[in-house]
């Protein structure tokens, strides 16, 4: 079953930073983009090597691998190599407190 997870403090992570983060055993990438939080699995499906030190564009991250790129709002693939979307996860805030449903 999903729940919530306290991730880290909203006024922690500033408007165009990123936030790496374990939740039940899964690495977490969070976004602040434009002061609406986004959360992704830190985990590009071209190779199963991190994205976490990727270049973010918008709202594209880089795999700093192989180049594949990803829309960090939905997931979805924009350049291969990779053709599987990344998973994403839902985002609250809850009294200050930046919360992921995993």
């Amino acid at each position: 079953m999903n729940e919530w997870i306290n991730v880290i403090a909203v006024s922690a992570l500033p408007e165009g930073e990123r936030h790496l983060t374990m939740a039940k055993g899964h690495p977490i990438l969070i976004f602040n983009l434009e002061g609406n939080f986004y959360a992704i699995e830190d985990c590009c499906t071209h190779q199963g090597l991190p994205l976490s030190d990727g270049e973010l564009q918008g709202n594209e991250i880089t795999c700093p691998f192989h180049g594949a790129k990803f829309n960090i709002i939905t997931g979805e693939v924009t350049e291969p190599p990779a053709f599987e979307n990344l998973i994403t996860f839902e985002t609250r805030v809850i009294e200050g407190m930046l919360q992921i449903l995993i």
